[in-house]
């Protein structure tokens, strides 16, 4: 069964080719309507489960609009509607849906909601995000890094903030694709040293350095996501505030990365927090370019689950 559950378990040649399709049906849809079909329609006659325990805005439009584009159909779940592993176990749901549908994309909070999901299905199931791991929207910005620069490996890419499950996936791409990553941040927020051996493993240059000026020196690529969840509560929230303050990303920041280096953020983001309005609105800034790679790069894997 072709699950996409993380980048270090799906091979690199496959992740190349899906980027490389995410690129070609972007460009044949030049020009069309947003609501328009796909000339070709790949999932005709598919049925696309998508399930959310967690709430989604980019994640649930972009998977709804892609299988749609594609000629397939949707049935958005939430975690409400299903209450998995509460009442009927998450195997016996992963069987139950696989006699319905022909693919489950699921956004959870424990990773091991979607390992159980992909074990007992007979159909492809998509990583939409754990708490773990975030890797859809990594193959977006991996996407929209080389419409813009060209090829990734080699480069230096800067995560500053907190090693959530975003900064994992980063590390993962970092070993497949061949670039190297710095963390900066707090001890504290360091990301797991899985991925950090994961990546050096496979011949990254992974550094964690707790200044972010030098961090940022000769980086072809900033990236950082919010600092607080929406399920933080409030004396976390400050707590990481004053945790991550000296990482915040602004004009001094990026003035230490080379002059075309360009600035990441996953969104939803909470401006002159972890990132200024002078950054994301500036001429480094590529959020939306990335929030809209989202749809094409997402299409690309539905393709490769479902090998059409």
């Amino acid at each position: 069964m072709t699950h996409f559950l993380d980048i270090h378990t799906t091979p690199p040649d496959d992740l190349r080719a899906m980027l490389q399709q995410a690129h070609a049906m972007k460009t044949a849809r030049a020009g069309r309507p947003r609501g328009a079909p796909d000339e070709t329609q790949p999932l005709a006659g598919r049925m696309v489960a998508l399930i959310f325990e967690k709430p989604s805005t980019r994640t649930r439009v972009s998977f709804d609009v892609g299988v749609r584009q594609m000629g397939g159909q949707t049935m958005v779940l939430s975690g409400a509607d299903m209450q998995l592993g509460h009442g009927e176990t998450i195997a016996d749901t992963a069987r139950v849906l696989s006699r319905y549908v022909d693919l489950v994309m699921i956004r959870t909070f424990d990773e091991a909601v979607l390992h159980e999901m992909a074990e007992h299905a007979d159909i492809p199931v998509i990583n939409g995000l754990t708490d773990r791991t975030h890797p859809c929207q990594i193959m977006a910005d991996l996407m929209t890094y080389e419409e813009h620069r060209g090829p990734i490996a080699g480069r230096k890419v800067v995560w500053s903030g907190d090693g959530n499950n975003v900064c994992a996936s980063w590390l993962q791409a970092a070993g497949q694709f061949g670039f190297d990553l710095a963390f900066t941040g707090p001890k504290q927020l360091d990301p797991e040293p899985e991925w950090v051996d994961f990546a050096r493993g496979k011949g990254a240059t992974v550094t964690i350095e707790r200044d972010p000026m030098a961090a940022a020196a000769d980086a072809d690529l900033i990236v950082t996501d919010t600092w607080v969840s929406m399920h933080d509560a409030q004396s976390a929230r400050e707590r990481r505030h004053t945790l991550l303050r000296p990482y915040q990303v602004n004009d001094r920041l990026m003035a230490a990365a080379k002059p075309d280096a360009l600035f990441m953020h996953c969104l939803p983001a909470h401006r002159e927090e972890e990132a200024t309005s002078g950054v994301m609105d500036g001429p480094q800034s590529v959020i939306f370019d990335e929030a809209e790679n989202r749809l094409h790069a997402q299409k690309a894997i539905l393709r490769w689950c479902l090998g059409t």
